[in-house]
């Protein structure tokens, strides 16, 4: 961040490509709190919102980090204010358009053959996964494909709230490593 503020060449490309893929899912997830489907082009839309307020007013919002936390985690908190503020315009938008109109837009996106393929690679690593982590596995699922909060996957698993997240983090480390 620090080479971005100095106006370093290269620094805000590898800046995009470092926190983008954090960012989108800040957006994905805060939509599926709201419950707000996204197309693929109102989560591009979101993620470049994102970066052009971060660069606004000279980067002030780069500016005003302080180090109190670690820098991913400032920026998800960044993230999903800014992820807030634009689903609740997007919301507005759609409810003035209609939700026929929605539903044909969100329609379409989801039956893409990219968007179902990724599908497809999704739930051949969590059927993997699941052969030695079925909990991890299910959680996951319920976590990050139906958008499930920690109190509801709770409730549907009976894992304690307070074992969700560390349950979490173990399963997506264990599809890491099988993916290396």
């Amino acid at each position: 961040m620090e080479e971005c503020l100095r106006g370093r060449p290269d620094a805000w490309e590898a800046f995009v490509e470092r926190f983008a893929g954090l960012f989108s899912f800040v957006i994905d997830r805060t939509a599926a709190q709201w419950r707000l489907p996204l197309t693929a082009a109102d989560r591009e839309d979101l993620l470049a919102e994102t970066f052009v307020e971060l660069l606004q007013r000279d980067a002030a919002v780069l500016h005003s980090f302080r180090g109190n936390s670690t820098l991913a985690t400032y920026l998800v908190v960044v993230a999903r204010r800014l992820a807030v503020r634009s689903l609740a315009r997007l919301a507005e938008r759609r409810r003035i358009a209609g939700p026929a109109a929605d539903a044909a837009e969100v329609g379409r996106d989801d039956e893409s053959p990219a968007r179902h393929d990724d599908r497809e690679q999704v739930e051949v690593m969590l059927a993997r996964l699941a052969r030695t982590d079925p909990t991890g596995a299910e959680m996951l699922r319920l976590h990050h494909l139906e958008g499930r909060s920690y109190g509801e996957i709770s409730r549907l698993t009976g894992v304690p709230l307070g074992s969700i997240g560390p349950t979490l983090a173990r399963a997506r480390q264990k599809m890491r490593e099988r993916d290396d």
